[in-house]
């Protein structure tokens, strides 16, 4: 991890099992998933094998199939062994819905800040 992502990232283990959450919930209303698939498509949210491993990540889904966010179901695969796939319940979409606007209006004042800070630091030079 890097030092900027260290810093960031430094006792929030509870907030980045959130977004990882909410990253799978959108992952699953776009189309029903499976563990391994899940886990390279989280990878587009800079969740590499390093951050994160197979096993949390089932006990993730797990947690979030007791919290009826998700379901899933053993599916037969021509190519292996059968498949648990997952997939968003409308409680899970609702959830979903939830995040994102609590992380739109987290963007926003995050956005502010950033550009008060760019202009405090233009004109103190």
């Amino acid at each position: 991890m890097t030092e900027k992502n260290s810093l960031l990232c430094n006792g929030k283990h509870h907030e980045m099992e959130r977004f990882i959450e909410t990253c799978l919930l959108l992952l699953l209303y776009k189309e029903t998933g499976y563990g391994y698939a899940l886990m390279e498509q989280l990878n587009y949210f800079d969740f590499s094998e390093g951050r994160l491993n197979i096993s949390t990540l089932y006990r993730r889904l797990r947690k979030m199939e007791k919290e009826e966010l998700v379901v899933s179901a053993w599916e037969e695969s021509s190519k292996g062994p059968k498949k648990r796939i997952y997939s968003i319940t409308d409680k899970g979409k609702e959830k979903l819905a939830k995040w994102i606007q609590i992380l739109k209006s987290r963007k926003s004042k995050i956005v502010k800040l950033i550009d008060k800070y760019d202009e405090t630091v233009k004109t103190s030079h």
